[in-house]
């Protein structure tokens, strides 16, 4: 008998990446196989606003909550490009940094909505760093100049298998909702990120820490429905490791009615 119940439906905001002369708005497939498989929802790819190549703006056509009114959740992917400095406050990027201005004007103004109209929302690697920045935090641009950090990847050169290793420890906070989900006082995870949070938004909570201090893990303070982000990648072959399939698992049951609160809530 076919299952008729309504799908649960995530919206996974794209990148905007260069194929060969075109620009297409693209998300990676681990990003995809996780919410479809580990979520159990229909991943629904949401192109970028703003001005591209070939594009004219879509918000002259559609407003963020016309896309919120369409979906249970948002998952906020990683990304090889980085948020723009200038919404942080510090200026202009690195001459090495990759940005995605688009998915900026996307990400950002989508965030605060998310948070506004408490949505489920999980974020991920670059998506932790949006969610600090759109709520009012800042990032380190480069952790590699920050004393006293760690090495927090292993090099874009490796392979990925290597780049993707278990390659730290993280501190989980009791109580918090990556506890409640996991189980876990710490766990080991990757790490291939180059920027971090510097300073916290004030409506974000820590839930996870590094061995030097850096925030790996937040929550939005206050909210009566699951809104968390991780440093980490989660949905990097998240079948290995139980703790990536519970954080996958309650953020479709979140997306699905389930609550799964916020410190505070």
């Amino acid at each position: 008998m076919v299952d008729k119940s309504p799908l649960t439906v995530i919206g996974i905001p794209c990148d905007v990446r260069m194929i060969d002369i075109h620009p297409f708005h693209a998300v990676g497939e681990k990003y995809i196989d996780a919410i479809a498989h580990g979520a159990s929802a229909v991943p629904m790819l949401i192109p970028c606003f703003g001005r591209g190549r070939d594009l004219e703006p879509l918000e002259d056509v559609y407003a963020i909550d016309d896309l919120l009114d369409r979906v249970d959740g948002i998952f906020l992917p990683g990304s090889p490009s980085d948020v723009h400095p200038h919404h942080y406050g510090n200026g202009e990027p690195r001459e090495f940094t990759m940005l995605d201005t688009q998915r900026d004007t996307l990400a950002l103004p989508l965030i605060r909505r998310v948070v506004e109209r408490r949505i489920p929302l999980l974020a991920v690697c670059r998506g932790i760093q949006e969610l600090n920045v759109a709520l009012g935090g800042t990032l380190h641009m480069v952790l590699d100049e920050v004393d006293g950090l760690m090495a927090h990847r292993v090099g874009k050169s490796k392979p990925r298998d290597e780049q993707y290793q278990l390659l730290h420890d993280i501190d989980v906070v009791a109580d918090g909702t990556l506890h409640a989900i996991t189980g876990l006082g710490h766990y080991r995870v990757n790490s291939v990120h180059g920027q971090g949070i510097a300073r916290l938004a004030a409506d974000l909570a820590v839930e996870a820490t590094s061995p030097d201090g850096l925030i790996e893990a937040v929550s939005v303070r206050r909210a009566p429905v699951m809104q968390l982000g991780v440093q980490w990648h989660p949905e990097w072959r998240f079948r290995e490791r139980a703790y990536d399939r519970a954080l996958f698992a309650a953020f479709g049951a979140a997306c699905r009615g389930a609550v799964v609160p916020s410190p505070g809530a």
